[in-house]
């Protein structure tokens, strides 16, 4: 008889559509059929996940598998990175837009996840360091940034991505620029930025979508958008269409690979990290940690 394997699962029972309370005990007989003894721990509040982390680290745990949005995703990596424990990690997305997951092609039916993460492969991945803050795929500040953390849990449950869009909308009514200045190896750009992002993924908020040709998640660098604010309609048809099209050549557009970069605002704006919200400093710096989580997909 085989003898069992641990993992330990941890779960945000509140993330995303409710498709997976059904599913969890497919999940957990899918773990049981490849062998593996689950511990289940729930989250109940932010920084739960880090926290299941060190209450497990000195276990004998072979995987961590966490179930929940990119949220929850970026929590667990903390929480594994902070106590040194370099277990492999697999995602089982059941938030409400899963950009990284969509970027490494999971199956968003958590049955189908489940056995993915049984049967994939570890692949070391980069993430990111925002000021002291880890983050896993994206640091933006800007238009539709508030949209990814002040949505209303509820409202994200019932409509998915969609209530991103919905509450993105609002932001339209009310667009405004941040004079910054943002300092990549020791080149200066400097204006009244609408969106700034560094990001390692293939899908922004599912608004903007990057041609696999132009990201790498375990390249060592990070993508960095800079989105000038536009002075009329004509410029911001300009910067639609630049998006759309992916042809990063316009004035309003810039489109650059980066492993560190300062951004200097004197407003401070807030930050989303992985669709949570972080407080903007004066001067931020953002860089990237090479192979800093290994992923089963």
């Amino acid at each position: 008889m085989a003898s069992y394997k641990k993992l330990l699962f941890i779960v945000n029972p509140h993330a995303g559509i409710k498709k997976k309370d059904s599913a969890l005990s497919d999940i957990i007989l899918t773990f049981s059929d490849h062998f593996y003894e689950t511990i289940v721990c729930f989250t109940r509040e932010a920084g739960d996940a880090a926290n299941l982390v060190k209450e497990h680290v000195d276990d004998e745990i072979d995987r961590v598998v966490c179930m929940g949005g990119d949220g929850t995703l970026s929590e667990v990596i903390a929480g594994l990175r902070r106590y040194r424990w370099d277990k492999p990690l697999g995602y089982i997305p059941a938030g409400s837009t899963n950009d990284f997951a969509a970027s490494l092609k999971l199956p968003f039916d958590p049955a189908e996840a489940a056995e993915r993460v049984m049967k994939g492969k570890p692949h070391r991945l980069d993430i990111g360091l925002f000021n002291d803050r880890q983050f896993v795929y994206t640091a933006s500040c800007g238009i539709f940034t508030r949209a990814s953390y002040d949505t209303p849990q509820r409202i994200k449950n019932v409509f998915g991505h969609a209530a991103y869009i919905l509450e993105g909308m609002k932001e339209l009514t009310q667009i405004r620029s941040w004079h910054m200045r943002v300092m990549v190896d020791g080149h200066v750009y400097e204006d009244n930025y609408l969106f700034v992002s560094i990001c390692n993924t293939f899908s922004l908020g599912g608004v903007m979508n990057l041609e696999h040709s132009n990201v790498s998640l375990n390249d060592g660098v990070f993508e960095l958008l800079l989105i000038s604010m536009p002075h009329d309609l004509i410029q911001l048809g300009e910067i639609v269409q630049a998006l759309n099209e992916q042809k990063f050549d316009t004035p309003l557009v810039q489109f650059l690979k980066v492993d560190q970069v300062s951004v200097f605002c004197a407003d401070k704006p807030d930050w989303s990290l992985d669709g949570e919200k972080a407080t903007g400093l004066e001067t931020n710096k953002i860089e990237v940690i090479p192979g800093g989580v290994q992923m089963f997909f």
